[in-house]
């Protein structure tokens, strides 16, 4: 993927007079746009892409998704669809009212490749930087976030949501594979109604102790599943369903199973995982 440095495209004519009338007092994507738009540059991530190759998505439009979509508490997926249904992150990102937006997976590439060059506080410094320019905000107090957090709470919520939709995946398979065997493994009304809908059109709760209990009951119901998949008494080719083998390496991945002194098992499954891999984006 190779970057050709334009910035934000201008924002299409048409779309802005649609988001003019449907948005007349303005929304946070559109006042972002158009207050800061010149926060969102290419150039200074010119030493992290390659100057070859197809061009991809610049910088500048997925920082801004960055920020928007932490701001609005958006997984990678539900940010993705944002940009291609939503008429004010269209105009946010200078797009044409038929454009299709992109592939979700564009964005965990984009933050693995801002964190592997250290490239994390470009665009917060840089909002720093042009809000005390007009007079938004005064030199000292107490800083609120930065880029690291944001970067490191939209990582959280798109495990929080691999965890869910691997949950999810496995019923869906085994309802269909062996509807009489999972009955007899699991409070069949309590997991459909937990995990009925797709996980990624859930709005994710924004505290970080909440995120914290909805890992612990993913990972609580996904243990249920592959335990009760791997047991002697289990028909040998469940455990051969390739979304039982999905859950059961996004388990090993993501937590830590142990003991105490009484021998109760407790599980550990922090969303800041230390890994760098598909597990953490």
């Amino acid at each position: 993927m190779s970057m050709q440095p334009r910035g934000l495209p201008p924002v299409p004519e048409q779309t802005a007079v649609v988001a003019r009338a449907a948005f007349p007092k303005g929304s946070l994507a559109i006042r972002v746009r158009d207050r800061l738009a010149g926060v969102f540059a290419d150039e200074p991530f010119a030493g992290s892409f390659g100057v070859r190759g197809a061009p991809g998505v610049p910088p500048a439009v997925l920082s801004l998704v960055t920020v928007l979509q932490f701001t609005e508490n958006l997984t990678d997926r539900q940010a993705a669809e944002a940009a291609r249904d939503r008429l004010s992150w269209k105009y946010a990102l200078g797009m044409e009212l038929a454009d299709t937006g992109f592939d979700f997976t564009v964005l965990s590439k984009f933050r693995a490749r801002v964190t592997e060059h250290g490239l994390e506080r470009i665009v917060f410094d840089r909002l720093v930087d042009h809000c005390r320019a007009e007079g938004l905000i005064g030199a000292g107090g107490r800083q609120r976030t930065d880029a690291t957090h944001v970067i490191s709470a939209v990582r959280d919520l798109n495990r929080l949501e691999l965890a869910g939709e691997s949950v999810r995946a496995a019923l869906e398979a085994l309802a269909v594979a062996a509807p009489a065997w999972l009955a007899s493994q699991i409070d069949v009304a309590e997991f459909a109604h937990r995990y009925g809908p797709r996980v990624n059109g859930w709005t994710m709760p924004s505290s970080q102790a909440k995120r914290d209990r909805l890992a612990q009951a993913f990972a609580t119901d996904g243990y249920a599943i592959v335990r009760a998949a791997y047991t002697t008494a289990a028909p040998v080719w469940i455990r051969d369903v390739e979304a039982v083998q999905i859950l059961r390496q996004v388990l090993v991945q993501t937590c830590y199973a142990s003991t105490d002194s009484r021998g109760r098992e407790l599980l550990r499954c922090p969303l800041e995982c230390g890994h760098r891999g598909s597990c953490c984006d």
